[in-house]
């Protein structure tokens, strides 16, 4: 049971470090062949994926047909094989959540033309099993609830979070990209926080920052940011 768990963070974090995927659906034109297109994607809270997508796309019309999806997260690199990826297995369905909306939206304000436009629609996977891929060799099936993250504090405070260090940590957030990532920014912009760690658009270039550990709180959230502050600026 402890490596079940173990894995089933890993492939969250890992889920979570990525930001677009290939989903794959049923199509209604071709029923007997999986029907794959590229998405950016984002995390809830809890680790479930969410996505926007046009009413008039092939997958909209496979999905009314059949929810039944898949969706792969991995890096984009020449050498694939010896890289840690994972492949959600779940049910989509529309999510009509401002939080949720507003949050892929911080990931991804390009698309906000598209709410403009109109047809587009934001959905939500709910994983039912995950395949984990954690390296050459290692390969391991999950069960998808187990890969979800609790309904934490963490969640309700996201937003206070994301504005107090972006409206008075400009300085810490050009640090954090410096040290965690080796990355020189000018511009810099929290766009999310959950239970695992947060996520900051560093020069339109978006970056993972991972916790130690998992934080469920505001107050836990403080203290692990300061003290990374501290570290980036030793």
């Amino acid at each position: 049971m402890r490596n079940e768990t173990s894995r089933a963070t890993v492939a969250r974090r890992l889920l979570r470090r990525f930001y677009s995927g290939v989903l794959g659906t049923r199509g209604v034109r071709y029923p007997d062949y999986p029907y794959t297109a590229a998405l950016p994607f984002c995390t809830d809270q809890q680790g479930r994926l969410i996505i926007f997508i046009s009413h008039l796309s092939e997958h909209t019309k496979a999905i009314e047909h059949n929810p039944h999806v898949s969706f792969t997260a991995s890096p984009m690199v020449p050498q694939l094989r010896p890289e840690a990826r994972a492949t959600m297995l779940g049910k989509i369905g529309a999510n009509d959540s401002p939080t949720s909306a507003a949050r892929y939206l911080r990931f991804f304000p390009d698309n906000r033309r598209f709410i403009d436009i109109g047809g587009f629609s934001f959905y939500t996977i709910e994983p039912h099993h995950v395949r984990l891929i954690a390296g050459f060799g290692s390969a391991h099936w999950l069960n998808g609830g187990n890969v979800l993250a609790a309904r934490l504090p963490i969640a309700d405070a996201e937003e206070d979070i994301i504005e107090h260090m972006n409206d008075d940590h400009h300085d810490s957030l050009i640090a954090y990209c410096r040290h965690v990532h080796g990355v020189e920014a000018t511009s810099v912009q929290m766009v999310g926080i959950d239970c695992d760690g947060f996520d900051v658009r560093a020069d339109e270039i978006l970056l993972r920052f991972e916790f130690e550990t998992a934080i469920a709180s505001a107050s836990d959230a403080r203290a692990v940011l300061v003290s990374l502050a501290q570290a980036a600026r030793s």
